[in-house]
């Protein structure tokens, strides 16, 4: 039998909680810098990146991350960012991804709305033909931005509808940014059919994630880990089948879990949770979904069969329709024997 790194790189796969920007590989990064080169604090060299990329916490993460957003001028950078990120992605044999797009962050930097939605609508389509890899869209809140940024998202949302948008979230701090007052922008997105699918859980406590259950209804939570402090939450989750996006090495490098030792996925898992594998941010973390597969079979204790469920749970869980649900499923199945 193949050891289990050869069997993860070829194991189909889908990706439920991967950043559009933060997925950015250090040669697009690299490229964008130099075209900006004098305008802004990302450098140029892809070689540097990587210590531009050592976070000190979350609120540092968060300040890099911005930098890099800011490097993105035009439809064109968005287009060529979403394809890109795309070829990695299918480069692992993801067959489906879920991505979340920011379009706040790029519309008050002066992109227009339709043509944002334009150009992730071209390379998801363009994927989709070229590289066989199925892209879907989570429209994201950046909370740090408030009230105005869920007023602006919300609206982008529902005016341009771009076909491949499944879901809305809620991302950036939790610390200072409670949940409850998305509540009406939730309520507006989920009657018009889209999914709930807010941050929740990773700085911050439990009652992140119960706001997020009560009052956003989500429907899966972004990270998630803090649930293993309340067991009421960890016997709802499993009850009610609500799915996590663990995302471990994204959870060390910002500091939520001083060591991948200490990560909570193993009691997690124990406690019943669905968990699915994620690789967050890649570039920035210096990971990829194949690593994070391995970081769980590792954390848990699996074998090739293991890791399989891992995949079957992440398509399980993902809001693909449901005969591509079936389809990626017997694909996974063919793979494993």
């Amino acid at each position: 039998m193949t050891d289990l790194t050869t069997f993860i790189a070829g194991l189909p796969k889908a990706e439920l909680h991967v950043h559009h920007v933060g997925s950015a590989s250090p040669r697009i990064v690299a490229e964008l810098a130099a075209r900006h080169e004098g305008r802004s604090p990302v450098p140029a060299d892809p070689a540097a990146l990587a210590d531009y990329f050592a976070f000190t916490d979350f609120d540092h993460f968060i300040q890099v991350y911005l930098s890099v957003v800011d490097l993105i001028r035009d439809g064109d950078d968005v287009r060529t960012l979403t394809y890109e990120v795309a070829r990695e992605l299918a480069r692992q044999q993801v067959r489906y991804a879920e991505l979340t797009v920011t379009p706040y962050s790029h519309v008050t930097r002066g992109i227009p709305a339709p043509e944002v939605c334009a150009a992730i609508e071209d390379a998801r389509v363009s994927a989709a033909r070229d590289l066989g890899i199925e892209l879907r869209w989570c429209f994201d809140i950046p909370g740090e931005a408030g009230l105005p940024a869920a007023e602006q998202t919300l609206r982008i949302a529902l005016e341009e509808k771009p076909d491949g948008l499944v879901s809305f979230g809620l991302g950036g701090p939790e610390v200072g940014v409670p949940r409850p007052q998305f509540r009406p922008y939730f309520d507006q997105a989920r009657a018009a059919g889209l999914h709930s699918v807010p941050h929740a859980g990773e700085t911050t406590g439990p009652q992140t994630m119960w706001d997020a259950l009560r009052e956003l209804g989500a429907e899966r939570i972004g990270h998630g880990i803090a649930a293993v402090q309340d067991p009421r939450l960890l016997a709802h989750l499993a009850e009610h089948r609500i799915a996590l996006e663990v995302c471990p090495t994204s959870n060390v490098r910002t500091r939520a879990v001083a060591s991948i030792e200490e990560h909570p996925l193993a009691r997690l898992v124990e406690a019943g949770v669905t968990v699915t594998i994620n690789s967050d941010d890649p570039p920035m973390f210096g990971t990829t979904l194949e690593e994070e597969y391995a970081v769980a079979a590792r954390l848990l204790g699996l074998d090739h069969d293991g890791v399989a469920d891992l995949a079957r749970a992440a398509v399980r869980a993902s809001f693909l329709a449901d005969p591509g649900k079936q389809k990626l499923l017997a694909e996974i199945d063919a793979y494993a024997g």
